[in-house]
């Protein structure tokens, strides 16, 4: 069964087409990568499933619930990441993460859970401008998590982290549909990262979708065509790249 699917999804600006009649399939609990160069509408593609901005034409249904008619009720259960978080400076931690807890309506037990999740416990009271950019985005994980929401829709999460926080991070998204029953989208420029932690990928160019599946599919489609399989990265760049020509070379 697929939680989020898209039917020909696009997204427009004047003389520009972000994304371009995509057709998405995101299975319920996995861990879908999500991969393409800079520009290539990753993360215009997750506005759109968050209501940032309005799709030209296609549509999507998150979880049975179609777009635009349930907007509301989608919001409701995704937690999301996108960019760099915005927090309040001159608050702690725990009280950015406690707004959030008032406005989603949840118990207080719940600041204290997401903390816990992603090793922030105890930096919790410092203030949020005086956090290193790599427990920025551990804070705006735990944004994302509190209240343990079905749907996670997380843009570079690992950005700004050192080797030993992408390693706690990747593991912490990898366990996190077992241990909360829930569906993690998440895009990423570090594939080695991707291929450790995604059930399946899909990924884009210029707004196309070129594929979509599981690694193992990936690969095995990369042998038919003659690309590198050693790892994700290669056979990314021999994906990307022939796409490119066939183009026209465009860049």
């Amino acid at each position: 069964m697929n939680i989020i699917e898209t039917n020909n999804l696009t997204k427009s600006y004047a003389g520009f087409t972000a994304v371009s009649g995509i057709s998405l399939h995101i299975p319920k609990g996995t861990v879908y990568g999500f991969l393409g160069p800079n520009g290539a509408g990753k993360s215009t593609t997750m506005k759109m499933f968050l209501g940032l901005t309005k799709p030209t034409s296609g549509s999507f249904v998150i979880d049975g619930k179609k777009y635009p008619e349930n907007r509301v009720q989608i919001l409701k259960e995704i937690g999301s990441f996108i960019e760099a978080p915005a927090f309040y400076g001159n608050l702690s931690g725990e009280e950015n993460l406690d707004i959030i807890r008032r406005i989603l309506g949840l118990p207080k037990s719940a600041v204290s859970e997401a903390l816990e999740l992603v090793g922030l416990t105890p930096y919790k009271s410092r203030l949020a401008k005086k956090y290193s950019l790599g427990m920025k985005q551990r804070l705006g994980l735990a944004g994302a998590l509190i209240g343990r929401p079905p749907i996670l829709i997380l843009d570079e999460p690992t950005n700004g982290l050192d080797p030993v926080g992408i390693h706690e991070i990747r593991t912490l998204i990898r366990s996190l549909p077992q241990k909360f029953d829930c569906t993690v989208l998440v895009s990423s420029h570090l594939l080695s990262e991707i291929e450790l932690m995604a059930d399946n990928i899909g990924i884009l160019n210029h707004g196309h979708l070129l594929f979509e599946g599981t690694l193992d599919e990936l690969k095995r489609n990369a042998i038919t065509q003659g690309y590198p399989t050693d790892n994700l990265e290669d056979t990314f760049l021999a994906v990307i790249d022939a796409d490119n020509r066939q183009r026209g070379g465009e860049r």
